[in-house]
């Protein structure tokens, strides 16, 4: 059964447009626990724009499932990460102008640098994955690198579900299996579009959040969770019983 990661995020979007502790990112993260949840991740961006320090202090604190860290490349956030001991810590590309991450990590051109952040991760008994295009020379430098983790950006199917776009993306989780490589994926995924990346080959988790979060407002967070898990299954050919059994 593939995994589903939820991002609160966009919670803590909510909560600093008016400055002051509602609604509480950590709440939402342990209703989509008691909703099914197997996963909260968190951005801790450089200019804290949405999850604040405070939070991954208490996210780690509450969660009994996995917390998986996003985060920068950066000394700071390396440094954070391994004091905090998050489960995981999935390194992305940041930009203070962009509105979300517009794009995967350039592996390739940043071996020398991220070989010793992904080091420090490491021995702090952090799992560590690298967020990524689907692209041979970014997996074959994830796998140099020993990342035992690639989370596919599906941003570009997402956007033109192409079969072009979805290609790409099948073509990456072959390689990434070959390579001995877990799969995740994530970012612009709705019911309306899971159900082709959850069928991709050896896909174990999908992270998923502004959806789930934007449309939580309208359906609650529970029923959307359910929403998504049926969206999966139905997009691997499964039933609600298969998921039972």
């Amino acid at each position: 059964m593939i995994r589903l990661g939820i991002n609160i995020d966009h919670v803590a979007t909510l909560r600093n447009a008016r400055g002051g502790t509602h609604p509480d990112p950590v709440r939402a993260a342990l209703e989509a626990v008691r909703h099914g949840a197997d996963g909260i991740t968190a951005h801790l961006r450089e200019d804290r724009r949405h999850i604040r320090d405070e939070d991954m202090r208490r996210l780690k604190a509450a969660l009994t499932v996995p917390l998986n860290f996003e985060m920068a490349a950066t000394d700071e956030m390396v440094a954070i990460a391994s004091a905090l001991r998050p489960h995981a810590c999935c390194l992305v590309p940041e930009r203070r102008q962009e509105v979300t991450t517009e794009g995967g990590l350039d592996v390739a051109g940043q071996k020398d640098a991220l070989a010793p952040k992904i080091r420090r991760l490491q021995t702090a008994g952090i799992r560590v994955s690298l967020f990524i295009d689907p692209d041979a020379a970014q997996i074959h430098a994830a796998a140099a690198l020993h990342a035992p983790v690639i989370e596919l950006h599906t941003g570009a199917y997402a956007e033109d579900p192409s079969e072009g776009a979805l290609t790409r993306l099948q073509d990456a989780a072959d390689l990434a299996g070959a390579l001995g490589i877990e799969l995740h994926a994530g970012h612009g995924l709705t019911t309306a579009n899971v159900g082709a990346i959850a069928r991709l080959p050896g896909l174990k988790e999908l992270n998923i959040g502004h959806f789930i979060i934007g449309e939580a407002v309208f359906v609650g967070l529970g029923q959307v969770i359910a929403d998504m898990r049926h969206a999966i299954r139905k997009g691997r050919g499964e039933t609600d019983h298969d998921r039972r059994k």
